[in-house]
């Protein structure tokens, strides 16, 4: 067990001295304490992204507490200093209402602003600091927050508002922050389904389902507010269905792609609902044998690194029970769209909500996954049958069909014009309506979605293995929805994520050719391709 705990500290010390390469750390530079390198140092954007202040977190916590590794950093008065400066650098780089920016100036992104101030004050408290300026910074951003919102839902970024208002209230003693707290607690609740997963744009995923789960129990720890309870355990047990036999989590068949895991919070509810601690225990199974997903960018690395050191912490040494116990089932999330289904050695996750998304696991290992089919079109298109859409679904005792129309996939590029003009309309209209900009580029980049005159049909054959058929049909004869090329992929996404497109062993599966096949599509129209897994 000990060994078992010490996993999750060890993996996120590694990560300190890319944390500490990141800062500014010149006490005499403007931006002593600014951890977005390529502005203070690369000098490449124009603005600081205020996520990158999050990394104040890991630092507070390898100062406070003496981790597996981390002796050099453990009440070094150097990273103290850091930290600190990271927290007033927050202050300095944010907007005069106390929103900041994470993309694109003038943004104010509910995100951003929640990861960062989140950061800043757990690690106020952590490293008992008392500093009235510092506390006017929260105020003013905690401000913002009762006063603002976003477009589309987003389960988890309202739950970490939750929980960033409390910890205002902690620090501050002002009850606003308490009662505006509680008001996002309630609106996350009322966006969970019956099935335990709490809404992410179009639907369930069960990666951001596990940011949700860690802000809420965070919250509960705090609070001790037991209407999050309940509603926890039934989103434990939806996620438990997507931690997999080799110890890796989640994957394309949700609804944001994801294979997002924080831990912690299964940690803290393991206390009072074991299943959070069976799931943990397989995940720290995948940590051991290098199965977890890497999200190892930049921009990204640093959310988790605090949270395994938060999950080490508050390590549950009680451990009962395994997630091993539990026998063969069929399993089938009607309004996520999600069919799981356990026989004999074989474990299969299928997407229905994603036009038939597919990823399975034999004798504890991964074995295949495809995200659907990808054709490219005579007009240089891209289309695939993974949108999440209203596909027409059976469901029978050994077979799962999924039908409906390929997608266009939308590939567009940046460009220097194209950024002057974006700029441009950030600096006049764009810094006045940070809200319509959002909702613009959720449209363009993640919830719009064209279909088009090719119908397809994916069905899974479970008797005697699992057989794959898919079948394609041209609805149209418009020449320039003829296909050129047809795959099977593995891990192509086709919307705008940050936390998509990571490192997980799956992702080196190769992708299958189908394209030459298509003479017989392009000739009937019709084409009829069978495989056996």
């Amino acid at each position: 067990m000990t060994a078992q705990k010490e996993l999750y500290a060890l993996e996120a010390i590694t990560y300190i001295p890319r944390i500490l390469a990141l800062v500014d750390r010149n006490p005499l530079s403007p931006t002593f304490g600014c951890f977005d390198k390529s502005y203070w140092h690369y000098k490449t954007v124009d603005f600081p992204s205020g996520m990158y202040q999050e990394c104040v977190l890991p630092l507070a916590l390898v100062y406070s507490f003496r981790f597996p590794g981390g002796d050099v950093y453990y009440g070094n008065e150097r990273v103290r200093e850091l930290v600190i400066a990271g927290i007033r650098y927050a202050d300095r780089s944010s907007h005069r209402d106390g929103s900041t920016d994470d993309y694109y100036p003038f943004e104010r992104a509910l995100g951003a602003t929640c990861f960062s101030l989140y950061a800043c004050t757990e690690s106020y408290m952590l490293l008992g600091l008392s500093d009235g300026d510092i506390v006017r910074f929260f105020k003013k951003r905690g401000s913002w927050l009762l006063k603002h919102n976003e477009s589309g839902r987003l389960s988890n970024h309202q739950a970490l508002c939750a929980l960033c208002l409390y910890n205002v209230f902690l620090v501050t003693g002002e009850e606003e922050f308490l009662e505006g707290a509680k008001k996002r607690i309630e609106l996350v609740l009322s966006w969970q389904s019956d099935e335990g997963w709490f809404q992410e744009y179009e639907g369930a995923d069960p990666g951001y389902q596990t940011f949700t789960i860690d802000f809420l129990a965070k919250y509960y720890k705090k609070s001790g507010d037991e209407r999050v309870v309940e509603p926890l355990k039934k989103a434990v047990d939806f996620a438990s269905y997507f931690i997999h036999p080799d110890g890796s989590y989640g994957g394309e068949y949700g609804s944001r792609n994801t294979f997002n895991f924080y831990p912690h919070g299964f940690e803290i509810l393991g206390k009072v609902y074991p299943l959070a601690t069976q799931i943990a225990d397989r995940f720290l199974l995948g940590v051991k044998n290098r199965k977890r997903a890497y999200i190892e960018d930049e921009r990204i690395f640093f959310h988790f690194v605090s949270n395994f050191l938060q999950a080490y912490l508050d390590f549950n040494e009680c451990r009962t029970g395994s997630l091993d116990e539990r026998g063969d089932f069929e399993k089938y999330f009607e309004k996520a769209g999600i069919y799981v289904r356990k026989e004999n050695k074989r474990y299969c996750v299928l997407s229905l909500a994603k036009g038939g998304v597919i990823k399975v696991f034999s004798d504890g290992k991964h074995i295949y996954s495809d995200n659907g089919l990808i054709a490219k079109l005579s007009n240089g298109r891209l289309a695939v049958t993974h949108h999440v859409d209203r596909y027409e679904v059976s469901i029978g005792k050994e077979k799962v069909e999924v039908s409906g129309s390929f997608g266009l996939v939308k590939l567009r590029l940046p460009t220097p014009f194209k950024f002057l003009l974006f700029r441009l309309g950030l600096l006049t209209f764009g810094r006045f309506s940070s809200n319509l900009v959002r909702r613009l580029l959720q449209r363009l980049l993640i919830v719009g979605k064209k279909s088009i005159p090719i119908w397809f049909r994916r069905t899974f054959l479970f008797e005697d293995g699992l057989k794959i058929v898919d079948e394609i049909r041209y609805i149209s004869q418009n020449k320039k929805y003829r296909i050129e090329r047809l795959f099977a992929g593995v891990d192509h996404t086709s919307i705008y994520v940050v936390m998509s497109n990571c490192y997980q062993e799956s992702v080196l599966a190769k992708w299958i050719d189908y394209s030459s096949s298509l003479d017989e599509l392009n000739r009937s129209g019709y084409l009829k391709i069978e495989r056996r897994i």
